[in-house]
């Protein structure tokens, strides 16, 4: 339980992130409304590494709690994060010299960001949408390129009567040719071409080309 993951989307909001009012129906009837406060999942997620994350592991330090954030660009940073913009800093994590907490506006209780807790936040380059990231989002994170990798499918064949294919091979040329073509953040990635390791059949790879790869070409 110490990996949680999410997908950001365009009404995605704070309140899901970090706390907000909810209603909740009350008496015999259920038909009474009353409201309270609920943690939304990453500050659920920082309690948890908080309360826990005081056990070492062997190499006497904190456990690491991981928050996955997927298609992190496509959600408004500044309606999602509020405050934590601030405390997802380095700098600013509980323990830290420069420590920071925030009062949150539904409880009014403080709140930090622990710093065994780490963020990562997947995107599409591709995407034209991360062209409209925060500003403050990017100053936060590191980013690290990756790549369709064809190492992944060298040695794996595709036959058929006519002919033989090395999938990774086959994968190189299609994206030299994009790069050169169009550009280098259009590539086809080899997730595509995945499923071919448990079935190579020339079928299976046709069925690829037609509902994957010629739809994004």
């Amino acid at each position: 339980k110490r990996v949680s993951f999410i997908t950001f989307h365009q009404s995605y909001g704070y309140e899901e992130f970090i706390e907000g009012i909810k209603p909740v129906m009350s008496g015999n009837d259920d038909k009474n409304v009353e409201y309270t406060i609920k943690d939304g999942v990453f500050k659920a997620f920082c309690k948890q590494a908080e309360g826990i994350g005081e056990q070492l592991d062997d190499d006497g330090v904190q456990k690491p709690y991981v928050f996955i954030i997927d298609e992190i660009n496509r959600g408004n940073i500044s309606k999602i994060f509020g405050e934590l913009i601030t405390l997802i800093e380095n700098t600013k994590r509980l323990g830290k010299p420069e420590e920071a907490k925030a009062i949150l506006p539904y409880s009014k209780k403080e709140f930090g960001v622990p710093d065994n807790v780490y963020i990562l936040g997947t995107m599409n380059t591709a995407d034209r949408s991360i062209a409209l990231m925060d500003t403050a989002l990017r100053s936060r994170f590191s980013f690290e390129e990756m790549m369709p990798n064809p190492e992944l499918l060298d040695g794996l064949i595709v036959s058929d009567v006519t002919a033989s294919v090395d999938v990774g091979e086959m994968l190189r040329v299609i994206n030299k040719r994009i790069e050169v073509l169009y550009d280098r953040e259009h590539m086809i990635g080899h997730a595509f071409f995945m499923e071919l390791c448990n079935n190579n059949s020339a079928k299976k790879l046709s069925e690829i080309f037609k509902k994957s790869v010629i739809p994004l070409l």
